[in-house]
């Protein structure tokens, strides 16, 4: 008897509710913005105890309440009805559709804003991931839920953790701004600020970022990475070090599974093992981790500086390529190759240069000036000490040529001239010259007082000459020797240069900004401009904040829940 008086109870209370929303929705039904009334679809059992609970039905066991779309289950419920407002307790459960599940242990939703505040043990789930947090405020209206207390987030490839985020439904974005950490087997993201897209794995970082994995460390200002197939995109301050390496640049292109780099504008690659800088406005740099051979290409105003002792060495062509492990390193330069050392500088078509063998060979019209002398031949190799980083020795192969322009007399060259020229240097200087197979000198010979003694001419098979101070202080010369001393007054002008005799100091390179083209330095300056305009423009938000920036503008203020 006591069980049927209690339905019947819990029947009039029901009824007398509905007959509250109905008379709410008459009311509202002439306003411009009508607002839908909470539904609670069932409840095992009903109480209006309004000393207990003023202005709130108590709903007990088994409670579902529906709104708009949005189902809520849970085991206690108070639902105020003038405000359209329910507190919700105990295995709680809100669920829009089948794209969002949110559990806690406590909720609030008001119908009126559409907005939930839910806490304690948070689970909030997506087809693509589950958040867990100890605090979420969901704004049903605009699609965005949000928490600023430690969050985790796991989806099949990544964790994410910050101190505090939003997820934007509709996009399926999430978005940290404190301390987040994204890991996965193959590489950890730490940042300030990222904005992650679930269903594509792409993930945008803002600030001081780094992205580290087993063989690499990233940085960068301003990227795109895609976690799911291991691509990033850097643009603001980037960097990418390897074990040995490390790329700079405006824009930096990372492959992880192709073990491939890319960069352009600005970009510098820095070989720590080698002593080795190599620069230029457009770079590939492609690594094998099993054979160690690395490759480097650089084009557009490209240069190589290697540190040698306590001097640098400049090497700049239209298109450079570094190969191979640091114990074989292989430099290779085309069109247009100069280089400049403060002892030593030169021009050719193309260069080879081993670092195995120390040999750099010299192809293509070679020159080659070591203080005062100018060197030319067919074919030039420079050949270094490894353990000193000092240039050892000289071969210059077919029509080698050594001109030396004699700074007493008005039009003197001193000359060398034979098939093969082989030298010897002593501190970067050319201490010694052989000169094989068909020997030619021509000498302007002073004494002491610096008065032109006269002009000595020779010919022979082979000679031996010794150098102090860049000036010859011993010749000696071997087979079928024909020697004459002219006085000046004697020895005609176009006898005074020997066959095959070139000057080519006007094209000498005097400075490290000699090595570039003047069409290559024009190109360099637009880049410049260029540059200074994009770290302007990167310094206003991407297009992925958009979003969070028409949401702040409509919502400035975060909503509190109604009822404390």
């Amino acid at each position: 008897m006591k069980k049927i008086a209690h339905y019947i109870i819990c029947f009039l209370l029901f009824g007398a509710l509905t007959n509250a929303q109905e008379k709410g929705k008459k009311k509202d039904l002439g306003t411009k913005e009508q607002t839908k009334k909470i539904i609670i679809e069932h409840s095992d059992f009903i109480d209006m105890n309004q000393y207990e609970i003023p202005g709130a039905t108590v709903f007990t066991g088994n409670v579902r309440v529906l709104h708009n779309g949005t189902k809520i289950n849970c085991n206690k419920a108070y639902y105020f009805t003038d405000e359209n407002y329910v507190k919700a307790f105990g295995n709680v459960q809100i669920n829009q559709g089948d794209s969002i599940t949110m559990n806690s242990r406590y909720a609030e939703y008001d119908g009126v804003d559409e907005f939930a505040f839910a806490t304690g043990e948070v689970f909030l789930r997506s087809p693509e991931s589950t958040l867990t947090t100890d605090t979420i405020f969901f704004d049903k209206k605009n699609q965005v839920a949000y928490y600023n207390s430690q969050g985790t987030i796991v989806n099949k490839e990544n964790t994410l953790k910050s101190n505090s985020g939003r997820y934007f439904i509709n996009s399926k974005k999430y978005q940290f701004t404190s301390a987040v950490t994204v890991t996965n087997p193959k590489s950890t993201i730490k940042t300030n600020h990222l904005d992650y897209y679930e269903n594509s794995g792409h993930a945008y970082v803002f600030g001081s970022s780094t992205i580290t994995s087993n063989d690499n460390v990233i940085y960068t200002e301003n990227g795109f990475y895609d976690t799911k197939n291991d691509v990033g995109k850097l643009k603001k301050n980037s960097k990418i070090s390897y074990n040995n390496k490390i790329i700079e640049g405006d824009d930096l292109y990372y492959d992880q599974k192709r073990n491939f780099s890319k960069g352009i504008n600005n970009v510098k690659i820095t070989d720590t093992v080698n002593n080795m800088v190599a620069k230029g406005h457009y770079a590939e740099m492609y690594r094998n981790t099993k054979t160690r051979k690395d490759s480097i290409i650089l084009t557009k105003r490209a240069v190589v500086i290697t540190k040698m002792e306590n001097d640098s060495l400049y090497m700049h062509g239209k298109k450079i390529l570094v190969t191979g492990p640091p114990e074989d390193r292989v430099i290779k330069a085309f069109n247009n190759v100069r280089f400049y050392k403060t002892d030593m500088s030169g021009k050719c078509d193309s260069i080879h240069s081993s670092n195995k063998t120390g040999i750099t060979q010299l192809i293509g019209r070679p020159v080659l000036w070591n203080n005062d002398n100018q060197m030319t031949g067919d074919v030039m190799h420079l050949i270094g000490n490894n353990e000193t980083e000092k240039l050892d020795s000289l071969k210059v192969l077919n029509n080698a040529l050594i001109v030396q322009k004699d700074t007493l007399s008005k039009n003197g060259y001193n000359q060398i001239k034979g098939q093969y020229l082989f030298g010897k240097f002593k501190d970067n200087k050319l201490s010694e010259v052989d000169v094989v197979k068909n020997a030619e000198v021509i000498y302007y010979m002073y004494n002491d007082e610096n008065e032109l003694v006269g002009i000595d001419k020779k010919v022979c098979s082979s000679m031996n000459f010794e150098f102090e101070d860049n000036q010859i202080v011993s010749q000696t010369a071997y087979n079928q020797v024909e020697a004459s001393t002219y006085p000046e007054s004697e020895f005609p002008e176009n006898a005074r240069k020997l066959k095959g005799f070139i000057w080519r100091g006007d094209e000498r390179i005097k400075s490290k900004d000699d090595i570039f083209p003047e069409e290559e330095n024009i190109l360099h300056e637009k880049i410049l401009m260029e540059s200074k305009k994009k770290s302007i423009e990167e310094d206003t938000p991407m297009e992925t904040l958009k979003e969070t920036l028409e949401y702040d503008k409509k919502n400035p203020k975060p909503k509190e829940n109604k009822k404390k």
